[in-house]
């Protein structure tokens, strides 16, 4: 069995689906197992009525929008006979406008309950769409099979019940193709999770390696995976193929076409990952797999909306182990990921995505024991397999206010 992937703006209008349905038929009579994220910028817009609703302002504008803009996409779907898609997906409009009226004991539950409606009302269309072409295709609900513990917005899997559940779901022998959500899980308790932003290919991920898949396709507006974005650098190259080592480390550092957990769980199995481009299916895109490189052409990945902290001591005794795992205690307390660290006699600074509830929790913590300052609006530059000539041309011009640089990667914190 392989396992097939399908992003946002695979799956963002009527002729995308279309498009999306014509890959999918291509592959053969074999079974696939396809998962599907939320049309378009459906989250983003689920996140921004979540927004006004916890903020006590109107939402109602925004959610109209939402839900206009999936009826136009089924308008242009279906026969006009078909009337029972469009009962399902009012259905679905009543359940979300009640999830979003309900009271939650924290804003992370109320999270996951609200931002899953993005990836049901996906499934839901695609599978009636599928099901009307004739595709033979079983829906299957995320949350009956991928279970995970309770920590809302990075649901963690439970690795052995969650293979117990797909594959007493799955028929690898199956005719029919299933199709599900990416991004969602549930807890033992029924609650909905999220397993964190941009986490439906590490769905695919997880199914593939229950199922042993033969291997998994994420299909994106992209030829393969780039050494840069184009947006930031114009002299960008696809690699053909990368390593799991050079494609987990590129995710770590930022790369953002692959979520960053996607990588271990294939890896584990020798499952390999093909990233093709939905506008040009025959092409070959980028293999990630079993594979040595000898050279490999420098990875640039730019992160913007990056904070500079640094803990300073107030004795001047040096920061040490048992400071440090003060800090890191913290941390790993409030889920915050380190981009980039560097210590020195008397402080010790970090780089982290800008500053939000959590942040600020933290350093309240860590104020009786240091002295903190911090600046935000700041971008990190990664260059993996750098060259220098590459880096001094890149460092020109610019401010930096950290760098670092190892036997293969090279880093700098600059001001923007």
């Amino acid at each position: 069995m392989k396992v097939h992937k399908f992003g946002g703006a695979s799956v963002c209008d009527a002729n995308a689906v279309r498009n999306m349905r014509d890959i999918i038929q291509s592959q053969g009579k074999s079974s696939l197992l396809v998962v599907i994220s939320a049309m378009g910028k459906s989250t983003n817009a689920l996140e921004r009525i979540l927004a006004l609703k916890n903020a006590d302002q109107d939402y109602k504008h925004v959610l109209t929008n939402f839900k206009k803009y999936h009826t136009s996409i089924c308008e242009r779907l279906f026969n006009s006979s078909e009337r029972l898609i469009f009962q399902k997906l009012e259905q679905l409009f009543v359940d979300l406008d009640q999830s979003l009226n309900k009271q939650y004991d924290n804003t992370d539950k109320m999270y996951d309950q609200v931002i899953s409606f993005g990836e049901l009302i996906s499934t839901t269309i695609v599978h009636a769409f599928l099901h009307q072409s004739g595709t033979a295709c079983e829906h299957l609900d995320a949350r009956d099979i991928i279970i995970t513990d309770s920590t809302f917005r990075e649901g963690k899997v439970r690795w052995n019940a969650t293979e117990k559940a797909v594959n007493s779901r799955i028929d690898r022998d199956s005719s029919c193709h299933y199709l599900t959500q990416g991004f969602i899980g549930a807890d033992q308790y029924g609650n909905t999770l999220t397993l964190g932003r941009e986490g439906s290919d590490f769905t695919a991920a997880i199914f593939a390696s229950c199922l042993d898949a033969e291997s998994v396709t994420i299909w994106k507006d992209v030829p393969g995976i780039l050494n840069a974005d184009p947006d930031h650098w114009k002299q960008t190259v696809k690699y053909d193929n990368l390593s799991y080592g050079e494609a987990a480390e590129m995710t770590y550092y930022g790369a953002s076409v692959i979520h960053p957990k996607t990588i271990r769980p294939l890896a584990v199995k020798k499952i390999p990952l093909l990233v093709k481009s939905f506008k040009d299916p025959s092409a070959e895109g980028t293999r990630i797999g079993d594979i040595r490189h000898d050279t490999l052409k420098p990875a640039l990945i730019f992160k913007k909306n990056q904070c500079l902290i640094s803990f300073q001591v107030r004795d001047f005794s040096f920061i040490n182990e048992s400071k440090l795992s003060i800090i890191f205690h913290l941390f790993e307390e409030f889920n915050i990921h380190v981009n980039m660290m560097q210590s020195s006699a008397i402080s010790f600074s970090v780089c982290v995505d800008s500053p939000d509830k959590k942040m600020k929790s933290l350093i309240n913590g860590l104020r009786s024991e240091f002295d903190i300052f911090y600046n935000d609006h700041l971008e990190l530059i990664t260059v993996k397999n750098y060259e220098n000539e590459l880096v001094s041309n890149i460092r020109k011009g610019k401010i930096v206010l950290l760098e670092q640089r190892t036997r293969k990667n090279y880093q700098m914190l600059i001001t923007t």
